[in-house]
């Protein structure tokens, strides 16, 4: 059987970024997989996170994933702090897991910054408990984006180490899942630099709740260059855009690769049909592609987020279904760890 897991933090905002390189293709591997998608709230205040923000955006993340069309009853949706054995399984790999592992996370030095003494210790281990998340449910597969991959090497090396040192085939060491075109997307203000929520200018990024106004407005004002659109020709022979050709034109190349990535087109194909194009004609063509898709999105996050008894009902029956799969794993980790069960 081939099982994915993933989450998204719910932190506020969720934007372009977030849906092409995560809740889009969610909605693509519930038909080949056995998904379970979760809300990751414990991940969510490894930094500071304001209580009752913090359970209006876990809604939002749901509300996310339902208007997107993940399938709450072929997929199991619900909030990570409802499931204990996450926290129990990731005890018990802040264990296996090694130090030097840990300090050799890049993510933890970029998020702590110069202050590294003040950061939480949840943030240090954050990658333990990304392994719990995973190995808790024995997934196969995992979808990452490009700053995502170091953490699923530590999920494995913790798969293997454990089955090591206690002599079983317990977990699974699980796959990465890398997707198209937009895997990163980029700030429509600086194609340099990542689409954030943290960017203080509101039109660096499309927003899932955004309208349709909102959208054409952002893509219009998007940040381009005098020359006109490449073609083909900027790939390499397997087909990957090179990333010097990115750096040289990043927000043609930001761009182009969003377009790619709403339409389902090899940007191949999308370099090959613009080859030579003027931004201006472009962007009228990526407004029309952005409305079409995420404007239904943001008015049924809208309408479910107006209905918060009704997204609650789903996370309350994901929580019970992952529960059922999680209990007996768990059950299998302590026989094999030698904890006690009267």
């Amino acid at each position: 059987m081939k099982r994915i897991f993933s989450g998204v933090q719910p932190t506020g905002n969720l934007h372009l970024g977030n849906y092409l390189g995560a809740i889009k293709n969610f909605v693509a591997l519930q038909d080949d997989y056995d998904c379970i998608y979760c809300v990751v709230d414990m991940h969510a205040i490894t930094v500071w996170q304001d209580p009752k923000e913090l359970k209006a955006h876990t809604r939002e993340v749901t509300a996310a994933y339902l208007a997107a069309g993940v399938d709450p009853k072929r997929c199991i949706i619900f909030n990570q702090s409802q499931v204990a054995e996450h926290a129990e399984l990731a005890w018990i790999f802040n264990c296996v897991a090694r130090l030097g592992w840990l300090n050799r996370m890049t993510q933890f030095k970029e998020k702590a910054g110069k202050h590294r003494e003040n950061a939480s210790v949840g943030l240090y281990a954050y990658p333990n408990l990304m392994a719990a998340d995973i190995l808790a449910y024995k997934a196969t597969h995992v979808p990452v984006g490009e700053d995502q991959k170091q953490h699923l090497e530590l999920t494995r090396d913790v798969a293997q180490k454990f089955n090591n040192d206690f002599g079983v085939e317990l977990f699974p060491v699980p796959e990465p899942l890398i997707f198209g075109a937009a895997t990163r997307v980029m700030s429509l203000r600086d194609g340099a630099r990542k689409m954030s929520k943290s960017e203080p200018s509101n039109m660096s990024r499309i927003n899932m709740t955004d309208t349709a106004d909102d959208i054409a407005k952002k893509i219009r004002k998007a940040t381009s260059d005098p020359e006109l659109l490449p073609g083909a020709e900027v790939l390499d022979a397997a087909g990957a855009l090179p990333e010097e050709a990115r750096k040289a034109r990043p927000e043609a190349h930001n761009l182009l690769g969003i377009y790619a990535a709403l339409s389902d087109k090899p940007l191949r194909d999308v370099l090959e049909e613009f080859a030579g194009s003027q931004f201006s004609h472009f962007k009228a063509v990526l407004t029309d592609l952005a409305v079409a898709a995420l404007g239904p999105m943001g008015h049924e996050m809208e309408r479910l987020t107006a209905d918060p008894a009704s997204v609650d009902a789903v996370l309350r029956d994901g929580a019970e279904r992952a529960r059922a799969i999680a209990q007996p794993i768990l059950a299998e980790v302590h026989d094999a760890v030698g904890f006690l069960r009267a």
